[in-house]
């Protein structure tokens, strides 16, 4: 998203994927004078290689810009705070979707709101509540799905309940890996639940960050145990098998014919085109875990700013809400002139 301010272009996240056919295209970044990037996920951080290159200033949090190249001009953003960027005040909040990750709040005109990905419903994650905005940019991963977390649940917890064996679940380690350990610890034991080393040093900086929720300490056993091979439900990086050590079991478990006998993989993100193919043979499967808003929280967004202006952002089919009766006028430029 390219936000245009007294002439001067600002480029909101610049990532790719999360196909490995969809990449990120430079030309987002001519004529920009600074890029800001909510979150450590390949889709809103992966082009930033290219920004780096352009010498371009990268306004991100703390830990945000620990995935960023050496050679990055950065501008740390407080996970809760304002920042002056050229005279504009940037007041960001953590959007419960992601280590570090952060909403804008751009002090232009009646405010501008750029979600980039968030999520209100996690049990891991801490999310605050944006000041309002006329103009919002939101995340409609989901597009006008509704279903809540809760039931979601449920229909993990059948489909774990019904299948013998260990389980595989694919994760980003900054992302679902700490909300997840959380749910089957609670369900099953902490006994019953192994992290790779990756979501181990992940979850280990995210305890002492403070930046989630108190309960998150339950989890705290699980971040020196091992081997992973004795435990039930296995938590590792990547979200898709498509490597780390969740394409290392799925390969093992498919040269051993143990996949769809004793041993199950569970996607619960964004599916590519490798994890679908994982799960066209027995044992794969996929079940959503909400890390995006459902309709409901997208209306309460716009409710709860105000907005007059809406950008439904990351879906295919951005036009069905214009028969949705909101409020807010829906607009779909990526291009925002304020």
């Amino acid at each position: 998203m390219q936000l245009t301010v007294d002439n001067r272009i600002w480029l909101l996240d610049c990532g790719f994927g999360p196909e490995a056919n969809a990449h990120f295209d430079p030309a987002w970044l001519e004529g920009a004078e600074a890029v800001f990037i909510t979150h450590d996920h390949i889709d809103h951080i992966g082009g930033a290689s290219h920004a780096v290159e352009a010498g371009l200033p990268i306004y991100a949090t703390a830990q945000t810009a620990k995935a960023l190249p050496p050679a990055a001009n950065v501008h740390l953003l407080p996970e809760q705070g304002q920042t002056a960027v050229n005279g504009v005040t940037l007041t960001t909040g953590r959007n419960g979707h992601a280590m570090g990750g952060v909403w804008f709040h751009f002090d232009l005109g009646e405010g501008l709101f750029y979600s980039g990905d968030w999520s209100e419903e996690s049990d891991w994650f801490t999310f605050d509540v944006p000041p309002p905005a006329a103009t919002a940019i939101l995340d409609c991963s989901y597009h006008l799905d509704d279903v809540p977390q809760s039931d979601r649940f449920d229909a993990l917890n059948a489909l774990l309940d019904r299948v013998d064996g260990q389980v595989l679940l694919p994760v980003p380690p900054s992302g679902r890996a700490g909300e997840m350990a959380l749910h089957l610890a609670r369900r099953y034991g902490c006994e019953s639940v192994m992290l790779d080393p990756e979501c181990q040093d992940t979850l280990r900086a995210a305890l002492s960050s403070g930046g989630v929720s108190a309960e998150a300490r339950l989890i705290a056993p699980l971040l020196d145990r091992g081997p992973m091979e004795q435990a039930r439900f296995l938590i590792c990086d990547t979200p898709n098998a498509d490597g780390g050590a969740a394409w290392g079991y799925v390969r093992a478990w498919h040269e051993s014919g143990r996949l769809g006998r004793d041993a199950h993989v569970v996607f619960t993100g964004h599916m590519t085109a490798h994890a679908r193919g994982i799960c066209s043979v027995p044992g794969g499967y996929f079940q959503r875990w909400n890390v995006h808003p459902p309709l409901r929280d997208q209306r309460k967004m716009l409710e709860r700013l105000g907005a007059k202006r809406f950008a439904p952002a990351f879906c295919t089919q951005p036009e069905d809400y214009l028969v949705e009766g909101l409020d807010a006028e829906v607009f779909f430029h990526d291009r925002v002139r304020l």
